[in-house]
């Protein structure tokens, strides 16, 4: 038990930290010289690096100095120049600091002071007098918590960034292989006589490559804009009455054949629909990406069919394929950003961006977007819209 002052004792099972910590930095900041280095030496003898402080100012213009940056905090409370309590504000102010875990050690235990700290983001409060044992193993755990989300984090973006690269090495490369092998034809055959027919075939090629490389960046121009808030405020600026929910169908049909053969039959099927207030832009780009969707989804010569009515006090927009269905395992998981299933399986064109940006616009809407499907049978995805 240590006194607060000047003493610490420690156990035997305690001076061995997990191997998967050691060498972890630990920033140490107290007033009472005599506890920093007892605290210090308990913390070397584990295998931690330990920096020392005397007090919350001294310790700033470490953390601001140095080129490392600590794996944790323990901090006094109650210290000159800069208390414990100030020097914790200045920490989570600066970005790259904000993840350091913080713990307090200090003899101010009443409940006010506890509950000032967590408010201000501290992770955990030890009382003087402790054991050494108390300490060791606040620290073990902060620190295993901390590494534990880092690496799902390190996890998550590695999957993104293959996501990313599978996405530019295959959807972008195919429209641009268009594009430049029909130019190419064209500037080749401008040493030849060409007839009409052939000069059509090439444009149409090019025409055909242009189009889909313009949709693939229309999508993460709108990923974009939903992820920073963009969209949000055109929303605000757009939002106006839908007073023809048919002619917004139809022209989200439009779109999709445009430059493309597509060999299903699209019907547009709309009961009566009371005007609502919605951005009749993002809606129509969300019909789209579910339109698209079940044309590549679903086989030659199906039905593919889009729709609209009311539904309480809603507007229901919905697209009903016949394709291959989908799992109902994986009926949250599509509207995740860059997610396919099973691509590599069954190497599904298109970026896994038309679900999230779908999901983002009913949600822009204060509404929301379904999904019903099972494998063999078919998908029928559903916009919601508040009338």
């Amino acid at each position: 038990m240590m006194n607060g002052v000047n003493s610490i004792t420690t156990s035997p099972n305690t001076t061995q930290a997990k191997a998967s910590l050691r060498g972890a930095r630990i920033m140490i900041v107290e007033d009472d010289v005599n506890l920093l280095e007892g605290i210090q030496t308990v913390l070397e003898l584990d295998k931690y690096i330990v920096t020392a402080a005397e007090n919350g100012r001294q310790a700033l213009e470490i953390l601001q100095s140095a080129t490392l940056m600590p794996d944790l905090i323990v901090s006094d409370i109650m210290m000159p120049q800069m208390d414990g309590i100030e020097f914790l504000q200045q920490v989570r102010m600066v970005q790259s600091w904000i993840s350091i875990p913080f713990i307090f050690l200090t003899a101010r235990g009443e409940k006010t002071d506890i509950q000032r700290a967590k408010q201000l983001g501290v992770d955990d409060y030890l009382i003087k007098p402790f054991d050494a044992d108390d300490l060791l193993i606040a620290i073990e755990s902060r620190l295993t918590r901390t590494r534990a989300v880092q690496n799902l984090y390190l996890g998550e973006m590695s999957d993104l960034k293959k996501r990313i690269l599978t996405i530019l090495n295959h959807e972008f490369r195919t429209p641009l292989t268009y594009v430049v092998a029909y130019a190419d034809l064209l500037e080749e055959a401008n040493q030849t006589a060409l007839n009409d027919g052939d000069v059509a075939v090439f444009l149409k090629g090019v025409s055909t490559g242009a189009i889909r490389l313009r949709r693939l960046i229309e999508n993460f121009i709108q990923l974009v804009e939903m992820e920073t808030g963009d969209a949000a405020r055109t929303f605000e600026m757009r939002r106006a009455p839908i007073l023809d929910v048919q002619d917004l169908l139809k022209l989200a049909v439009r779109d999709v054949m445009d430059g493309r053969v597509v060999q299903q039959s699209i019907n547009v099927v709309v009961d009566k629909v009371p005007m609502f207030i919605a951005d009749a832009a993002y809606l129509k780009t969300s019909l789209i990406h579910l339109l698209d969707n079940a044309v590549k989804f679903s086989g030659h010569n199906t039905v593919i069919t889009l729709g609209a009515h009311q539904v309480d006090h809603e507007v229901c927009f919905w697209v009903q394929d016949q394709g291959r269905g989908i799992d109902h395992s994986e009926h949250k998981r599509i509207w995740e950003t860059f997610y396919q299933i099973n691509r590599p399986r069954f190497e599904d064109p298109g970026t896994g961006t038309g679900l999230a940006i779908v999901d983002a616009v009913a949600k822009l809407h204060s509404g929301r977007a379904t999904v019903e499907s099972e494998l063999e049978k078919g998908s029928r995805f559903s916009i919601y819209v508040p009338i």
